[in-house]
This record gives structure tokens, sequence and C-alpha cells, in this order.
């Protein structure tokens, strides 16, 4: 065979390689995505109408994430938020709309005193889905029966759920474990 002939077999054993381990690395980063973000993939993966598309956005979220100073509330902090949450969610059988209202605002200072930034709703649910995957639809859902409840749209049974979803959300903020469940309590 000519050395020309095994020149053209190299380079396309080479291409086949490179194009396996390429598959491969890519078929790792979905894997490590989908397990990280959990239920958050899949809805990004709507939102964002292709693969490719929704993992570049979720890996944007987590060079964002990157570069904020979240930091975990002290003891004390914890405690008053603890304490509020309990006087909200007690005002809500006689008040839920006001009770409602006051939810939202809680959640949105825990975030506040937590780091999170709080440019605008979806940035702060796109933050909130790298540390959280598992409630930021719950957030998402409560923030939306708030807004219709706003506009008068909603009844009591929606102002219920929107109080469970702030719940979920809420709890995991005042947690002091991070995602992985190791704990950052003393970590600034």
């Amino acid at each position: 065979m000519p050395t020309w002939g095994w020149i053209i077999i190299a380079v396309a054993i080479v291409a086949v390689v490179a194009l396996a381990v390429w598959a491969a690395m890519r078929a790792r980063r979905t894997r490590e995505l989908r397990s990280t973000f959990g239920p958050e993939y899949e809805r990004t993966m709507e939102t964002e109408g292709s693969r490719k598309d929704a993992e570049s956005e979720l890996q944007a979220r987590r060079r964002r994430r990157q570069q904020l100073a979240i930091r975990p509330l002290a003891p004390e902090e914890r405690e008053r938020y603890r304490a509020e949450w309990q006087a909200v969610q007690s005002r809500f059988v006689d008040q839920p709309g006001p009770a409602v209202r006051e939810a939202d605002l809680l959640v949105t200072r825990v975030m506040r005193d937590r780091g999170y930034p709080m440019e605008d709703f979806e940035q702060q649910a796109a933050d909130v889905s790298v540390d959280h995957p598992d409630v930021v639809q719950n957030y998402r859902s409560a923030h939306a029966i708030y807004v219709r409840m706003e506009a008068g749209e909603e009844g009591t049974e929606a102002l219920r759920q929107a109080m469970v979803h702030y719940r979920a959300l809420f709890d995991e903020l005042l947690d002091i474990t991070d995602q992985r469940g190791q704990d950052v309590a003393g970590q600034a």
C-alpha cells in the first residue's frame, strides 16, 4: 500500500477516535447537568428548545452563580426568619392575600440576605436554580400565583398552594447545608 494510503487510514482513525471522545464528553456533560439540575434540566430543555441551548444556558447559570458571594445565614438570622414565617403562616387563615404577599417579600428578603441579586424575577429564579434545583419550580409557581392574586384572579386554594410553594423554597434557603448536603455553616 502506498504511503498516502496509510496516511488516509491514520487520519480516518484519528477522526473516528476524536468523534468518539467528543460524543463521550457530550454524554458525560448531559448526565452531569441532568444530575445537578434535576427537574430544572427538563424545564430548561422545554423552554430553550434544544439540548445544546439548554445545556449552554445551564452552564451559563453555573458560571454566573460562581461569581456570586452566596452565604449561609447566621443562626440568629435563621431563627428570626423562622419566627417571621410562623407569623406570616398564622395570618393566612384570616388574611390569605396579605399573607401570600408577606411570604413573597419574606422569601425575597432571605434571598437578598443570602447574597442572591434581586435584578428581576427570572434572573432570581435562574440563580436559585443552581443551588436549589429541586424547589425552584415551587418558587416560579408561587410567584405566578402571587402575580395573579395581585390582579384579583386567584382564590383561596391557589393562595394556599402559593404558601406551600413558598415554604419549600424558604426551608431550603434557611438550611445550613448546600445542595450536596455538606455543612456550610462557618463558610463565608
